[in-house]
């Protein structure tokens, strides 16, 4: 069984780790990964074993919550705890500032009131900053009560070194006042309650800013849980009632007019209309939707009046399955990740290690317990390791984001991961490099059986209309683009495997294939060449045969999209070598593959066999992209390095593929490995970044440079440091918005 669960209280990725480490040695817990952008827990688990609620209270005993509310309010409840954050930091600025005034002013020429001088009266100096601290300790209680349970649970995190930190400095002074107190004013001087006050202070708007910038990683599902409305206008017994968006139902009849959103999924069975459907696929063009075709809830009609039956409601729509692919993307770790969970791990418990045993040192060295404290309480702040936790899934957040506002639905990090060392493209042709659909392409006529293309169009529309054919299908929307009227026929029938005969103002029509002709002793001579010439090019021929003599000819192919010829070009300038893989006939695959630039085709291969030669590119050493339409190519999908499924995402082209292009334009392919290499470039940034500022930053903090005549760090300047290095690192990611994907 798979659960996503939204986990309280992370703050670093020391507490991912944990969570994830402790869960995974439970027993029935088959895979479990913590996401820390998100605050998603994905777990798969054996119900028989364990279940939900242990789940959950083993979850709650490592000293983390679980958010139960609906998912529909997570970005509302997102909002109002950056807002708490910000109020929690202007209270504490409220408070630090005069603290460090009455505290430090004296270092820096400052005059202090008389009142709360050192020097004058050192007892009102020292029960100011009482007063000032508590106000600053009070609302930083969040940090103390999660770091204290997780020394309890000997799970060390970033608020364990906070804790440690500000309340080893918060306890000194206090013992320190005491003494004031009692009468020993030499001791007003041995206070750090500005330290513990600053460092709360700095990172509290450090979480404030790593608020601000994760939630605009998570800007595209905002937008995509933002598109579906609130209510609709259902038809009941003959009336217009608009209803909320939840008590629609299957089968229910939901009324559209123009301007107005779709509000779920379904059928039209009335009326016409144009479609925006731009926020889903990323297409910008209006898509005609007449009876019978389907339309996307969220999608808006841009005009005419259609009424149209429910589909698919709630958790089936495709909306929410996008927003569903988005989130498990998101919720999802690529294996680079790795490194840092597990370095994160083992890092806090290392640094209370280290910032202990530079305490010891330097309070022998310097015999200054004030000065081998500062020491200790820096390593603990600047050590906290936010950065790492937040390198990869800040960028992967921003990621999925862009390919969802572009029609790309990337199902996982490993996808975007993998994809950056694909050098193998396989392309399906049937509705990947085409469009899937058979449409007519040339039209020749002997002007001696027939006066004009017209009549021979009228002759052949007349009789496929009772063909249930894909190409007598082609004929027929031919037959409505040129608007010609048909006419009634008696007397047809399929001829199976060669085509159709019937009877119009009396004259007898075969229309069919070569075969046809040869059985009824027909020549084809004076259209041999050209019929030769319209195979050559991949083109499906069919005679037209009236009253015995052959009068004309169609050519029916499945046309190439618009944009395959580009993609394959620009794939080919990527240095990634490009293949058919087709179960169609060589010299239409040929043809087809010649027309757009294709290196090398595979033709006449059967569905199951397409899945073992993409083994054998695999076998090779190559890194295959396989790119299909998801059912007849699910093997073939499931076994490359990166499946790709093109059409608009069925239960088993998400099932089977890691990426669904919206918009089946083979364009967003090189779209999607140039956001690929982007990302991981970035993700690579960020860890280079983090781990260089916590190899850097412990040293300087420990006095290693100082021991030298080098610089030594005051604690309050480890806690600007420690909080601007996570902002900086979802800074970086967010520049990914800017790159240009073609």
């Amino acid at each position: 069984m798979k659960k996503v669960l939204k986990i309280t209280g992370m703050t670093c990725a020391a507490c991912s780790s944990s969570i994830e480490k402790s869960l995974s040695r439970k027993k029935g817990v088959n895979n479990v990964v913590v996401n820390l952008s998100t605050e998603k827990l994905t777990i798969n688990f054996d119900e028989k074993e364990i279940n939900l609620d242990q789940i959950e209270s083993y979850v709650i005993k490592l000293g983390y919550g679980i958010d139960k509310l609906s998912e529909d309010n997570y970005y509302d409840r997102e909002n109002e705890y950056i807002r708490n954050i910000l109020k929690r930091f202007i209270i504490s600025l409220v408070f630090t500032i005069p603290l460090l005034y009455i505290s430090m002013g004296h270092m820096f020429s400052y005059k202090v009131i008389d009142f709360f001088d050192h020097m004058s009266n050192p007892f009102n100096f020292t029960i100011a900053q009482l007063i000032l601290v508590m106000p600053v300790m009070i609302v930083g209680f969040p940090f103390f009560k999660k770091g204290i349970k997780s020394l309890i649970n000997l799970k060390p995190n970033m608020d364990s070194l906070i804790t440690i930190g500000t309340f080893a400095a918060f306890l000194y002074s206090l013992y320190e006042t005491i003494k004031v107190i009692l009468g020993d004013h030499s001791r007003a001087m041995n206070l750090y309650y500005e330290s513990s006050a600053t460092i709360l202070t700095l990172i509290t708007l450090g979480k404030y800013l790593e608020g601000v910038t994760k939630g605009k990683t998570s800007k595209a599902i905002k937008k995509l849980m933002g598109l579906s409305p609130r209510t609709a206008l259902i038809e009941k017994d003959g009336d217009e009632v608009e209803v909320s968006i939840d008590e629609v139902k299957v089968s229910d009849i939901v009324i559209v007019k123009s301007g107005d959103k779709f509000p779920v999924d379904g059928e039209i069975i009335y009326g016409s209309c144009l479609v925006d459907e731009s926020m889903l696929t990323g297409e910008s063009v209006p898509v005609y939707k007449k009876v019978s075709d389907d339309v996307i809830g969220a999608s808006i009609n841009k005009n005419g009046f259609v009424k149209y039956r429910v589909t698919k409601v709630g958790d089936n729509t495709m909306l929410s399955q996008i927003i569903k692919l988005v989130e498990e993307a998101q919720n999802s770790k690529p294996k680079i990740s790795k490194l840092a969970d597990t370095v994160s791990y083992y890092f806090v418990p290392t640094i209370i290690a280290i910032a202990l045993l530079s305490f010891i040192f330097w309070l022998i060295y310097e015999r200054n317990f004030g000065f081998a404290f500062s020491i200790f309480v820096s390593v603990l702040v600047i050590a906290c390791p936010c950065a790492l936790g937040l390198a990869t899934p800040t960028s992967i957040m921003v990621s999925t984001g862009i390919g969802a506002e572009n029609g790309i639905l990337i199902k996982s990090g490993k996808a975007l991961e993998d994809a950056h060392k694909i050098n193998v493209v396989v392309l399906d042709k049937t509705g990947t490099i085409t469009e899937g659909k058979p449409k007519v392409t040339d039209l020749i006529i002997d002007k001696d059986v027939f006066k004009d293309n017209e009549e021979m169009i009228k002759y052949v529309t007349s009789i496929e209309k009772g063909s249930e054919h894909p190409l007598g299908e082609a004929i027929l929307e031919y037959g409505k683009e040129k608007n010609i009227d048909t006419l009634d026929v008696d007397n047809f029938k399929i001829i199976e495997g060669m085509g159709v005969y019937g009877e119009v103002d009396g004259r007898k029509i075969f229309i069919g294939n070569k075969k046809l002709l040869d059985v009824n002793h027909i020549s084809i001579d004076k259209f041999k060449d050209v019929s030769d010439d319209l195979s050559m090019h991949g083109k499906t021929t069919m005679f037209v045969v009236i009253d015995e003599v052959l009068g004309g000819i169609f050519s029916v192919a499945d046309t190439v999209k618009k944009s395959s010829k580009d993609a394959i070009s620009k794939l080919k300038s990527m240095g990634i070598k490009v293949i058919m893989l087709t179960g169609d006939n060589f010299k239409t695959s040929f043809a087809i593959g010649n027309q757009v630039g294709i290196d090398e085709v595979i033709s006449e291969v059967l569905p199951k066999d397409k899945s073992s030669e993409v083994q054998k590119l695999r076998d090779k050493g190559y890194k295959v992209c396989m790119v299909g339409d998801g059912i007849n190519d699910a093997p073939a999908l499931m076994n490359s390095n990166v499946g790709i499924s093109i059409g608009s995402g069925t239960d088993i082209a998400i099932e089977s593929s890691s990426v669904i292009l919206m918009k089946s334009d083979l364009m967003d392919i090189p779209k999607f490995l140039k956001l690929s290499k982007s990302t991981i470039g970035n993700i690579k940034q960020n860890l280079f970044w983090a781990f260089l500022y916590n190899v850097i930053g412990v040293p300087v903090a420990m006095g290693v440079f100082y021991l030298f005549g080098g610089i030594l760090l005051n604690p309050m300047i480890s806690a600007i440091a420690m909080s601007f290095s996570s902002v900086s690192v979802v800074i970086n990611a967010l520049r990914l918005k800017f790159i240009k994907l073609i």
